[in-house]
């Protein structure tokens, strides 16, 4: 390696300084990116990856400051440049993606104007050249309809388009280096897939070195040649992808590891193990290993003893992990398993629907009202059972109607035909106004934001308290205060909790009271949309862990709205496909997830990040982005999207929507495609041999 690197860290230590305290946010920190090299940062929220983001970008604020070490860009020191120098590093040579599209965008000017104004300030060109030099990038990031695109407003794309947008703002003046702090997490798992597609592909063709900064270590490993595990401020493992997945040194790495959904893992026989504890915050760090209280490993007098430095790891190269006993430690052993669980039988049928639409009328000029009405198609034809005991995912992009049947679920809106039937009493014309109580106490929701869902002026326990209040549960004050603390006990959460108010909770915990509020009244059915994409990991694993617990007990249906399949298949046992309103298929977990497929579903599979390196998996990128329900498409509504619509004969697929037809007992799929076709199909992933 006689190159020089493009950005070489070493020994980095950045504080915030308050008025009480300096916060140490990033302690002792080395990292090295050659050129054309893309290194992974991984770890969960608040470990310091976007600080050693910004510390690159020298944007720290007027809080933050570099107190150690040094950030070398093509042999320069950053910190040692004047504002000038740094100006013309930035957006030209350093560029950056940020998580929120929108907040690099400027609502009020035109795409096109955005994106030329990067390579005239910066080099000075003049505003035809800028022009091809937009119209360019826009054709590389795969946009459909390019002069249309540089005409638009940032409001007028979708969110998958304005990330493209973003990313082609940064490959404007061929930058070398490429930080992108978690560019897809606001995405969906198709986009995601075609956006990490193009990231890759633009690295190659431009020759930029990238900084992938994310929590998922499925999407590192597609994307990067090496990783560094970040925990509480500081690296605790680097290496290649290969040596860190197949060869971890790190009790924390391990420990991330056990917790993430991989193909094998199954919620009874060997479920997920969640890492104890919880992360400390900065001002709170424990002696010596940041991560000793949480580890298996930990030896008092030794991993507390005081600084622990990173170790090369003896025959692999670049290899280093920070723990005084990875040489010790036999990392062949085999897991040791969580307790194993029996798996409940599904009762009998709590839930039914049958031929469920619901339609929005919108006025055609939305703005000003008047003009045609147009009707938006958000559920078409839905028809399943939910049994007690029983968890049915529902999976699909957004916009494909799996809030609006959850709103009509819950009483929020009513169905314009069909019927939702609980216990044979039908509910779906009954808004939540006019539904008993025992029927609001029955079907519950979790919501997928734990921050917008809490009352920030009141303390948790009130919150508790006030729906055992509106469910009419105890006679008085004092039985409502014990069954609150025993909803407490139920998610795992302290009894001291209940004084607390919101903002001293963590996410993890906020969505454990939103869990023991939605179980106060003893919930038939329980909605948990998108429950744990807000959360990391570690505490997915020991929330996912949580509710399949309280449903082994209460016997609750749980509906679980996800696009994150991994999770569905470890805690589903029937998964609902649904695309533009319609179930597309719907069958068991086993079912759904090996061939035959909808031509959709066998896209989707092949859209998730899976973090093992293992794994070898069928590579589909949907094209184009979903339809707009308003104008949905003639015919079958994947169609325009579908890789196998040239099978089908006589132009079906533009023409009908495809019946729904049985491929196996309880397997059901909407396709033209014949038996024959269905049956070549082959498995998405595959999991290699040993």
């Amino acid at each position: 390696m006689t190159e020089q690197p493009i950005l070489e860290i070493d020994k980095l230590s950045i504080s915030f300084f308050t008025r009480l305290r300096e916060i140490p946010a990033v302690m002792d920190f080395s990292a090295t990116v050659m050129p054309g090299e893309a290194l992974g940062l991984v770890g969960e929220s608040g470990c310091g990856k976007s600080t050693v983001a910004l510390g690159i970008m020298q944007d720290l604020g007027v809080n933050g400051r570099i107190v150690g070490g040094s950030i070398k860009f093509k042999g320069r020191d950053l910190c040692e440049m004047s504002p000038e120098e740094l100006r013309k590093v930035r957006g030209s040579e350093i560029a950056m993606i940020y998580q929120e599209p929108m907040a690099s965008l400027n609502p009020a000017m035109k795409i096109g104007k955005q994106l030329m104004e990067v390579p005239m300030i910066h080099e000075g060109v003049g505003e035809k050249e800028a022009y091809a030099r937009a119209l360019e990038v826009v054709t590389d990031v795969k946009l459909p309809d390019p002069k249309r695109m540089l005409n638009s407003y940032p409001h007028q794309l979708s969110g998958g388009q304005q990330q493209r947008i973003v990313i082609a703002m940064a490959l404007m003046s061929k930058p070398s280096l490429l930080i992108l702090d978690e560019p897809t997490t606001a995405l969906d798992v198709t986009v995601e897939a075609a956006v990490v597609e193009l990231v890759k592909d633009l690295g190659k063709k431009y020759g930029t070195s990238m900084l992938f900064i994310s929590h998922n270590l499925g999407l590192v490993l597609e994307t990067c040649d090496r990783i560094c595990v970040m925990y509480s401020g500081e690296a605790v493992e680097r290496g290649s992808i290969e040596d860190v997945f197949d060869e971890m040194q790190h009790p924390y790495t391990q420990a991330l590891f056990r917790s993430i959904p991989l193909p094998g893992a199954d919620k009874n026989a060997r479920p997920l193990v969640a890492i104890p504890g919880n992360f400390p915050l900065p001002h709170e760090r424990p002696q010596g290993c940041n991560f000793g209280p949480r580890c298996d490993y930990f030896e008092p007098g030794r991993c507390d003893a005081g600084f622990i430095p990173m170790e090369p790891v003896p025959g692999n190269d670049r290899h280093q992990s920070r723990c005084v006993k990875f040489k010790e430690i036999d990392w062949q052993a085999p897991m040791q398993l969580g307790e194993q669980k029996e798996k409940p039988e599904p009762g009998q049928v709590v839930l039914k629907m049958d031929n469920l639409k619901k339609y929005y009328e919108v006025a055609a000029n939305a703005l000003f009202g008047g003009g045609d009405k147009k009707v938006v198609k958000a559920n078409e034809t839905l028809s399943f059972e939910a049994r007690e005991s029983e968890t049915l995912a529902i999976v699909g992009e957004s916009g494909c109607g799996k809030s609006t049947f959850a709103k009509v679920l819950m009483g929020l809106e009513t169905a314009t035909e069909g019927e939702i039937l609980l216990d044979n009493k039908s509910i779906g014309n009954t808004p939540i106004e006019q539904r008993d109580t025992k029927t609001i106490a029955d079907i519950q929701m979790v919501f997928q934001n734990p921050f917008d869902t809490l009352n920030p002026s009141m303390t948790v326990g009130r919150q508790i308290i006030r729906a055992l209040e509106i469910f009419g549960i105890g006679t008085n004050d004092t039985e409502r205060r014990e069954r609150m603390l025993n909803l407490l006990d139920l998610v795992k959460l302290p009894r001291e909790f209940a004084d607390r108010m919101p903002r001293q909770l963590s996410g993890g915990q906020k969505q454990r009271v939103g869990i023991a509020r939605a179980f106060a009244g003893d919930a038939r059915i329980v909605v948990a949309d998108e429950p744990v994409s807000a959360l990391d990991v570690s505490v997915q694993a020991a929330v996912t862990d949580l509710l399949m617990e309280i449903q082994r007990e209460h016997k609750t249906t749980l509906l679980f709205i996800s696009h994150d399949l991994s999770i569905v298949r470890y805690l589903s046992d029937r998964v609902m496909v649904m695309y533009l309103g319609h179930v597309v298929e719907l069958g068991s977990t086993d079912q759904v997830f090996s061939p035959p497929y909808h031509p959709y579903t066998e896209a989707l599979l092949s859209a998730v990040p899976i973090a093992d390196t293992k794994v070898k998996k069928k590579h589909i990128v949907l094209e184009g982005d979903i339809p707009s329900a308003m104008n949905p498409p003639s015919g079958c509504p994947f169609q325009t999207r579908c890789g196998w619509k040239s099978k089908v004969a006589d132009g079906l697929c533009d023409k009908e929507v495809p019946p729904v037809r049985f491929v196996a007992d309880g397997h059901q799929i909407k396709c033209h495609l014949s038996d024959a076709d269905l049956a070549e199909m082959e498995p998405v992933i595959q999991i290699a041999a040993e």
